[in-house]
């Protein structure tokens, strides 16, 4: 299946756009439209051979939904009062760190982080996120957070439709998969009866990225499924591309997990290569030209949606750079992953920009002339001109970062010069593969 059709690329356009620079020129281009969940009418429009697959997947997420929501309602006795819900914190490996020595993870304090790992899995078998792990979940306590301070606007893109019960499950923000490498880090320290709990919830979190995978290899950012954006094929947060990389050390029984059974490996390895499958057919194409990635696409057509109110659909920088990184992880690429990596690298050549940055100025964050920096890449590009576009919490789409509003400048990473990395890594890799 082929992604969006964009039109050609003008790198001298999009530094003009740049270097113009300041907000007098900038204007609102367009307005950001909500991404469409994945439905039983949606699915309905499929063409027959290919209806089956995506209609059990959906009435297994109803399913699971359910169960989780009973589950959680059994663990308190009938009308008992439950726990006040976690205290969210910043996302992140922080609590959960995967870097340490390997005898780190046989101490007291690894173990007691992987209980309260264990005591937060949803009957699903993922985790939410933004929660501190080093404490464990009570009864009846909620498996997420946040939902008191959820904003309940139906103009909010990420308004959730029960902020009760939201992110149950999911990979945004490093959530699941951290959780499976911690517990697998510590487990293979514990051989013994101790470690068996870790194992099982590491099992059980393969099973969980096994269910929520879609027929074509993609994941959504939640599952069960929520709704909204959340449904998306999410590239976000290196979501698809971390969810793969754990099924295929698992495939492989590195990392920690050599105790997975040998069944599950056979799966984790199919599912890897759906999962690649997945990302070449999103890569945005200018013809025959392959580009970049977006951050989210739809999960049945695979073409570019949006995601917050700020996020428009578009061909995204960093996105770009976390697949193509995991791509040159591929043992043995094949021609079709070799052309993606090619031309999502010449893509990210012809887009950076040098002599600029976005850093704090006493006007909030802005992009600005700094002779020598660089290079630096928008966050996103217009699907058909190719420029930098930044969007509002009005849902507003402008062509400078410098024209929106100042909180949304200073509360999100508009340039970034993360991109350097997929550069650095494939001058490397074309020692390998010429």
């Amino acid at each position: 299946m082929k992604s969006f059709l964009a039109t050609p690329l003008v790198t001298l356009g999009i530094l003009a756009a740049v270097c113009a620079g300041g907000a007098v020129n900038a204007k609102v281009i367009a307005l950001n439209t909500p991404a469409v969940g994945l439905t039983a009418d949606r699915i309905g429009a499929l063409p027959d051979a290919e209806r089956g697959a995506w209609a059990d997947y959906l009435a297994r997420s109803q399913k699971q939904r359910q169960a989780d929501r009973d589950a959680l309602a059994a663990e308190l006795p009938a009308g008992a009062t439950p726990p006040p819900p976690p205290q969210a914190v910043g996302g992140g490996q922080y609590n959960m760190p995967l870097d340490r020595p390997a005898a780190w993870y046989a101490t007291q304090e690894a173990w007691s982080i992987a209980d309260a790992i264990v005591s937060f899995q949803t009957p699903a078998g993922g985790w939410s996120k933004n929660q501190d792990r080093r404490i464990a979940r009570l009864p009846g306590q909620r498996f997420s957070n946040d939902a008191e301070t959820m904003e309940q606007n139906p103009a909010n893109f990420d308004a959730p439709a029960d902020r009760f019960w939201t992110f149950v499950g999911t990979l945004d923000n490093d959530a699941t998969w951290t959780e499976m490498r911690f517990l697998a880090k510590v487990a293979s320290q514990v051989p013994g009866a101790r470690g068996d709990a870790w194992r099982a919830s590491v099992i059980k979190g393969v099973h969980y990225l096994l269910n929520a995978q879609y027929p074509n290899g993609g994941w959504p950012q939640i599952w069960p499924l929520e709704g909204g954006f959340h449904d998306s094929i999410t590239f976000n947060d290196n979501a698809v591309a971390q969810a793969a990389m754990v099924l295929r050390d698992v495939a492989g029984g590195k990392e920690g997990f050599a105790f997975v059974p040998a069944e599950l490996e056979g799966r984790a390895a199919e599912a890897t290569k759906k999962a690649i499958n997945v990302i070449l057919a999103a890569q945005v194409r200018q013809g025959d030209r392959l580009l970049g990635w977006p951050q989210q696409v739809e999960p049945m057509r695979l073409v570019p949606t949006s995601a917050r109110n700020y996020e428009p659909r578009s061909i995204a920088s960093g996105e770009t750079t976390d697949i193509l990184i995991f791509l040159m992880g591929e043992a043995d690429p094949s021609p079709a992953v070799k052309a993606a990596i090619r031309g999502g690298i010449a893509w990210l050549e012809a887009t950076r920009v040098y002599d600029k940055s976005f850093e704090k100025t006493d006007q909030g964050r802005k992009l600005i002339d700094k002779k020598g920096a660089g290079p630096i890449w928008s966050r996103n590009y217009d699907l058909v001109t190719g420029q930098p576009i930044f969007g509002d919490k009005d849902q507003t789409i402008h062509d400078d970062v410098n024209g929106i509003s100042i909180g949304r400048r200073n509360g999100y990473s508009w340039w970034i010069a993360s991109p350097q990395k997929a550069l650095d890594a494939f001058a490397q890799w074309t020692k390998a593969h010429p």
